[in-house]
């Protein structure tokens, strides 16, 4: 009896931490109609790559739409259909904002930046690319953090959160558990400096190898 006692103990504990081994971290990607596409679609290819690795499995990635409606539209006409919306209750590691090429609607959207707000207490890391950053800013995440914005922005990104120290010609800004960048494909390189921070270089530099991402270094080689 003892002996049949101590294996469903043992089969108990088996089970419970495989339950807790399977709760996910979510990284939450932010989208709402005219964001711009490499500014999601990045994280997604490099995050959701990781996703499928052993060392990562504990996450999983999550697109959040900014408005009611699921169904959003990028600029350049992807649609894309969310898994959640910010009026769900939601929990997040990671929030990733992208930005558009007009972003008053969204700094001007008080449930938008009440959820980014939110989420910065609690979430791990927040990144953006792009214009993204202003909704950080408006959201107060930056102040008094180092950050980019798009490259040729960052004046007005100074001129309007006067908090931020804002930095000129970089690519990726990291400042405590906020990362910032430039956007576009420059959003590949935040988001890999990001799952750096998240497992390792090393995990990192698998992933990037894996989607042939380092074969960019000989691309715009003569």
């Amino acid at each position: 009896m003892k002996t049949l006692t101590k294996f469903v103990f043992f089969v108990v504990l088996s089970i419970t931490a495989n339950i807790a081994s399977a709760a996910s971290s979510k990284i939450g990607i932010l989208v709402f109609d005219g964001f711009l596409t490499s500014d999601v679609t990045a994280p997604i290819e490099v995050f959701g790559a990781a996703t499928k690795k052993s060392w990562f499995s504990s996450y999983e990635v999550v697109v959040i739409s900014a408005t009611e409606d699921k169904t959003v539209i990028s600029e350049e006409g992807l649609k894309v259909v969310a898994d959640q919306t910010i009026y769900d209750t939601i929990e997040l590691d990671v929030l990733l904002v992208p930005s558009a090429y007009d972003m008053g609607d969204y700094i001007d959207n008080d449930n938008l930046i009440s959820f980014i707000e939110k989420q910065g207490v609690s979430a791990s890391w927040i990144a953006s690319n792009c214009s993204g950053a202003f909704l950080l800013g408006e959201a107060g995440i930056l102040d008094g953090k180092k950050a980019t914005t798009w490259a040729g922005g960052e004046k007005d990104l100074a001129m309007s959160y006067p908090k931020i120290n804002v930095q000129y010609d970089q690519n990726v800004v990291i400042d405590s558990n906020v990362i910032t960048s430039n956007g576009g494909p420059v959003s590949y390189q935040a988001a890999f400096e990001l799952l750096a921070k998240l497992s390792s270089e090393k995990f990192a530099n698998e992933i990037s190898e894996s989607i042939q991402f380092n074969r960019l270094d000989r691309a715009f080689r003569p």
